[in-house]
């Protein structure tokens, strides 16, 4: 699942006439390129959220098969459900196994084929060096586990989850960190560093700093 229903307020006035999935970055959006690397490693399905001009996404990425794989769509209406309530929404399209949620407005060259799930855990979240616009992380790291020991480092934006993760979820919209925290709480999220080349461009300035700075081999 991509996450692209977001309003992008922090990429306004930019975000105004342009969803953040769609902002581009070496010559095509910032979406295309989480598909082409997912494609890649093997994924065949995809389910991408829609709210704040999601129709201008929708007639963009079609059905997906000139990307390499397969993409329905979410529809969240006029308001964005959040990050949790997105997923929720979602879990019918998405399958009772676990898997990939990707924000759509970071560029990486993660290898999405790799990851490391433990049968009992809920959750498994790539951490990446805390950038400047984070200087205290948000969860901390030991030994592949996410608990409340060992160096903080910020989330990335890519997981792998399960749907059970989601059992207990009420609301309508809320953010998934919360659940996330939970889960560790419980010792169930695993996770890694990733410190290959990573960038969130969910801010104009942040965007910029990626379209200056191409993604590395």
């Amino acid at each position: 699942m991509i996450l692209a229903a977001g309003r992008g307020a922090r990429l306004r006035p930019l975000s105004d006439r342009l969803p953040k999935a769609l902002m581009e970055v070496e010559g095509k959006p910032l979406i295309e390129h989480l598909l082409a690397a997912l494609a890649a490693a093997g994924v065949r399905e995809a389910v991408v959220n829609l709210s704040w001009l999601g129709g201008i996404i929708r007639a963009r990425l079609g059905d997906g098969s000139r990307h390499g794989l397969g993409i329905r769509y979410s529809e969240e209406g006029d308001s964005a459900l959040d990050t949790g309530g997105g997923i929720r929404r979602a879990l019918p399209l998405l399958g009772e196994e676990p898997f990939w949620v990707v924000n759509a407005d970071i560029r990486t060259s993660f290898p999405f084929s790799v990851g490391n799930r433990r049968s009992r855990d809920l959750a498994w979240l790539m951490l990446v060096p805390n950038p400047a616009h984070n200087p205290e992380g948000d969860f901390r790291l030991r030994k592949e586990r996410v608990g409340k020991d060992g160096p903080r480092y910020t989330f990335g934006g890519v997981s792998i989850l399960s749907p059970e993760l989601f059992r207990d979820a009420t609301e309508e919209r809320f953010g998934l960190a919360p659940l996330l925290r939970a889960a560790a709480d419980e010792g169930r999220v695993s996770g890694a560093l990733y410190e290959g080349y990573w960038a969130d461009a969910g801010t104009v300035e942040r965007l910029e700093a990626v379209r200056r700075r191409p993604l590395e081999a």
